[in-house]
């Protein structure tokens, strides 16, 4: 089987670390490199969980891993209410200590220039080290096969401020300029994941405890459920990222609508906005291609499949 080369760049986050099971037992993908975000949690706590969703699963092929830093202007928000203060449910999980360890711009860099063309990025978290990996190297636009990022809103409200959703906010100056390089990208917005709601069953669908996903899913989800209900008053809970990893995978279940996207950057109350230029005429020149729909049970269905091929994959011996 061919498998497609894959970098996650995620910020964990229960979300983020629910997408990385999917990703790292999927058998037509290898995922070549994880590399931390700051978002959900600082950056140090991001580049832990990171290590420790790996740890967790014991995945049969261990990515690279990339550690994360602030970015330039200091992390505006945070997710601790929906993810706990440790982003993962407050599950406390240990990690080893690293030696070697590389900035994930670094990473990124590394990793694309080693499959040129090759490699399909997954932007789950705020931009910043995608933004730092291209200053650091400009070349590396034209080198990327496929990026594909979880962000922004085109119709609907943020959810971060009326008008931002959460990961363009904490970096809204390294989005633009993503938004900006010339290269191939996808964006998956808050009004095309918002549509897809997961209800408690969900619990009773998880892989049997006898695998390591399943036990890790099963410290982590129940959290996730808690708070979307106390903080958004939500009976069930959205899996943004793990909907924007199957766009990856299955972009034939998405929607897509060339057009032309930029970030707004200041404005005390548009700050992090993503704006799209769709007028009769447009005067923006096109530069993403834009998910306006999907089909809810397929992704739904790829996602159950894909959660219960990570506990078949993660059975103990």
């Amino acid at each position: 089987m061919i498998t497609k080369k894959v970098i996650l760049d995620v910020d964990p986050g229960i979300e983020d670390a629910v997408a990385m099971t999917l990703a790292l037992f999927e058998p037509q993908w290898e995922v070549v490199a994880v590399t931390a975000t700051g978002g959900n949690v600082l950056p140090e706590q991001a580049t832990r969980n990171v290590q420790a969703v790996i740890e967790q699963l014991d995945p049969p092929r261990w990515p690279r891993l990339g550690v994360a830093s602030l970015p330039d202007d200091g992390l505006p928000v945070h997710s601790t209410e929906l993810n706990g203060a440790d982003g993962l449910g407050n599950a406390s999980f240990p990690v080893s200590e690293l030696q070697h360890r590389h900035l994930s711009e670094k990473v990124l860099s590394d990793q694309i220039r080693a499959a040129k063309e090759e490699v399909t990025l997954v932007a789950l978290g705020p931009l910043t080290n995608i933004d730092r990996a291209l200053q650091r190297d400009p070349e590396l636009a034209g080198l990327v096969g496929q990026m594909v990022i979880k962000g922004g809103a085109f119709a609907g409200p943020g959810d971060i401020t009326a008008a931002a959703e959460f990961n363009i906010f904490c970096d809204p100056a390294a989005a633009r300029r993503v938004f900006r390089a010339p290269t191939t990208k996808t964006l998956i917005p808050l009004d095309v994941t918002r549509q897809v709601l997961f209800t408690y069953d969900l619990l009773d669908q998880l892989p049997s405890e006898t695998s390591r996903a399943g036990r890790f899913l099963r410290k982590v989800l129940p959290f996730l459920f808690r708070s979307h209900r106390q903080v958004l008053g939500i009976e069930g809970i959205y899996l943004h990222d793990a909907v924007a990893l199957v766009a990856a995978l299955h972009p034939e279940l998405f929607e897509i609508e060339m057009t032309a996207g930029d970030v707004e950057t200041s404005g005390e109350l548009t700050t992090g906005a993503t704006v799209f230029d769709r007028r009769r005429i447009p005067e923006w020149r096109p530069n993403v291609a834009l998910a306006t729909g999907l089909d809810v049970a397929g992704v739904i269905d790829c996602i159950l499949r894909g959660l219960k091929a990570a506990g078949a994959a993660s059975e103990d011996v």
